[in-house]
């Protein structure tokens, strides 16, 4: 069975894209911060019939995330999708959000830790097995800010913003290699209770661009606006 870990794992979209994958036949690797929280979607998904489990790892403790990865890969024989779309959806010290005049190091610092380095830690831990098979599939996510940025999230849309050019060229120098790697920006709130004004989508409204784009194989970013 392929398998697909998703970074990030949560009760919304992680949940969506483990289900997506799941029914299609993958096994389903979870990572996020709290083991109560992932034992549940676990419960989940293999009450749906998707083989599932947890591994614990907070992606601000970078060794924690690649001991993660390295567990999943050794318990299901390799991973050959991997997600990358933390969200923090409940407060995590150290984050908040600051209108680009108002970005610091200080709080600049903990979204390039919690965007973008955590992504290159997930990455190198599972690119030098896909480089030996010829094959894999990696998926990060932002939000659209991004793209186009919003003055609210000056400091969370720079790092993101950087995310993207490092997956975009990521992308660029695997090419032809059998490894795709993708950027997805949404471009929605994701749920109910979003502020006024901008569009909400449902995590299963998402989730079946990732499938989309894994299929493809060759898509290098995809924007979901709902």
């Amino acid at each position: 069975m392929p398998t697909i870990a998703i970074v990030g794992a949560g009760p919304g979209l992680g949940l969506a894209i483990a289900r997506t994958f799941g029914v299609r036949g993958f096994d389903v690797a979870l990572i996020a911060r709290t083991k109560d929280k992932l034992d549940s979607l676990v419960t989940q998904l293999e009450a749906e019939g998707v083989t599932a489990a947890a591994f614990p790892a907070d992606v601000l403790e970078r060794p924690s995330l690649s001991a993660a990865l390295d567990a999943a890969a050794e318990h299901f024989g390799g991973i050959d999708v991997l997600e990358y779309s933390p969200a923090p959806h409940s407060p995590v010290p150290g984050l908040t959000m600051a209108v680009p005049s108002e970005v610091t190091v200080d709080n600049l610092q903990p979204q390039i830790e919690y965007t973008f380095y955590g992504a290159v830690t997930a990455a190198r831990a599972v690119l030098p097995a896909m480089r030996e098979a010829g094959a894999g599939t990696l998926l990060f996510t932002t939000g659209g800010g991004s793209i186009h940025p919003i003055p609210m999230l000056g400091n969370v849309n720079a790092a993101g913003g950087a995310l993207r050019n490092w997956v975009l060229n990521l992308h660029n120098e695997l090419s032809g290699s059998g490894i795709h790697a993708a950027h997805i920006a949404i471009n929605t709130w994701l749920g109910e209770g979003g502020p006024e004004g901008i569009p909400s989508a449902t995590p299963e409204q998402v989730a079946p661009l990732y499938w989309d784009l894994y299929e493809r194989g060759d898509q290098a970013e995809a924007v979901f606006n709902g």
